[in-house]
Parts: structure tokens; C-alpha cells; sequence
């Protein structure tokens, strides 16, 4: 078994294999240019757009429902 380092650490060639896993499982660099970040929008506008969201979500939530009844009762005849 190969002796461990002071403090209980790993070897320093145990050390730099894990670096380099890691470095192998991390997201490769974007290309391109690098973009400045978005401009900073105002609380009421970020409500505004959740708000539209949710009621989108639950528009499309229930046109689904409806969608998948109307299927059963043609295949089963019965809800």
C-alpha cells in the first residue's frame, strides 16, 4: 500500500490524476466570442414575466388534460 503524505493526503501523483479526471468530466470551453451579460431588468418586469409563464403553463396544462380525455373516451368509450 503506498504511504499517504503528511496530513492524511494523497501522494502528490494521486493528486494530480484526480485533477486531471476532473478536468475530463467538466463542460468543455464555449467557443465563440464571450458575450457581456444581459442588461438588469427591473423587479415588476420579472413578475410580469412569471406571471405570463405560469398562466402559459397552465393554459397548455389544461389543453393537454382536455386532449388526453377526448383520447380515452374515443378508445375506451368511458372516462
Amino acid at each position: 500500500m503506498a504511504s499517504r503524505g503528511r496530513r492524511g493526503r494523497a501522494p502528490a501523483r494521486e493528486d494530480e490524476l484526480r485533477r486531471e479526471e476532473w478536468a475530463k468530466q467538466q463542460a468543455p470551453a464555449p467557443q465563440g466570442p464571450v458575450l457581456p451579460p444581459p442588461p438588469p431588468v427591473g423587479y415588476a418586469v420579472f413578475l410580469q414575466g412569471l406571471v405570463q409563464a405560469m398562466q402559459t403553463q397552465a393554459h397548455t396544462q389544461a389543453a393537454l388534460q382536455a386532449q388526453l380525455e377526448a383520447r380515452m373516451v374515443l378508445m375506451n368509450g368511458v372516462l
